[in-house]
């Protein structure tokens, strides 16, 4: 019935109006049932990323390098430094809410480089399309010197290899149901896990219960035991493995069967690996 309406909603739209609609997201669209799958790690950064899979790696903080099979690379919450390595991401996101989300002087040489933020209290609205990966964000407040800046945060959504790639940024609020709604399904989140800086505890194990991706990676913690206590307080709904590893290499296929807790640990990229 569902499937029906959607149908004949379309059929009834305009033609100009499904034409600024040309790359769907496939992260909003109804769907059956959710892929089950899992996922491989211990792999090079200048490794070639397998068939249908998108490899991710934790670098620092709140920074990870996403890799897909053709090529393209992303950095999120990109601060200008990656490792000690000749290597230009193709794309870079940010935010603003502390030093270590975001830089001033990103490199001219980076292609796209998509800020979280817009005029104070306005937000940004982005939607980069490069066929491989496609990359919008939905913005939230944070706190801020002048009380909340509104939408001065971004949760950066990144579709590729047909997953849906979540990065909550500087998260300091549960998401509204619009929010939900915009965000979509997730299989992959990264989530601030500090405890108070960001989001308090048991928000944000809300929240990753609403979500309920597949896989939920923890980051922006400080310590072992502001994680501890996240592991903890998530072991009742999600499956917790410590990888060992500072990436994994995930595809739609193999995505865990039971929502996971996989713990990555970060690691500036080198060439000697």
């Amino acid at each position: 019935m569902i499937r029906a309406a959607l149908v004949c909603l379309l059929l009834l739209m305009p033609a100009s109006v499904m034409a600024q609609e040309r790359e769907p997201s496939h992260c909003l669209a109804v769907a059956d049932a959710m892929p089950e799958a899992t996922y491989l790690h211990h792999v090079a950064f200048r490794d070639p990323v397998p068939d249908g899979t998108v490899r991710l790696r934790y670098i620092t903080h709140a920074s990870f390098l996403l890799q897909t099979e053709g090529g393209l690379a992303a950095v999120t919450d990109f601060t200008g430094f990656v490792g000690n390595v000749d290597f230009t991401p193709d794309v870079v996101t940010m935010n603003h809410a502390h030093a270590t989300h975001y830089t001033d002087y990103p490199d001219p040489a980076i292609p796209h480089v998509l800020r979280g933020w817009g005029a104070f209290g306005e937000g940004v609205d982005h939607k980069l399309d490069l066929g491989e990966m496609l990359i919008r964000n939905v913005s939230t407040d944070i706190r801020s010197g002048a009380g909340v800046e509104r939408e001065g945060n971004s949760i950066f959504i990144f579709e590729v290899a047909g997953l849906c790639i979540g990065h909550l940024g500087h998260l300091h609020h549960e998401p509204s149901p619009e929010q939900y709604a915009a965000i979509g399904r997730l299989d992959v989140v990264m989530a601030a896990v500090d405890g108070g800086v960001t989001l308090d505890l048991p928000t944000m194990l809300k929240v990753m219960s609403r979500f309920r991706a597949r896989i939920v990676i923890p980051m922006h913690w400080f310590i072992d035991g502001s994680l501890g206590r996240f592991l903890s307080g998530m072991e009742a709904e999600f499956d917790v493995v410590d990888t060992g590893s500072h990436d994994l290499v995930v595809s739609l296929d193999t995505l865990p069967t039971r929502p996971t807790v996989m713990v990555l640990r970060p690691a500036y990229l080198r060439e000697d690996e």
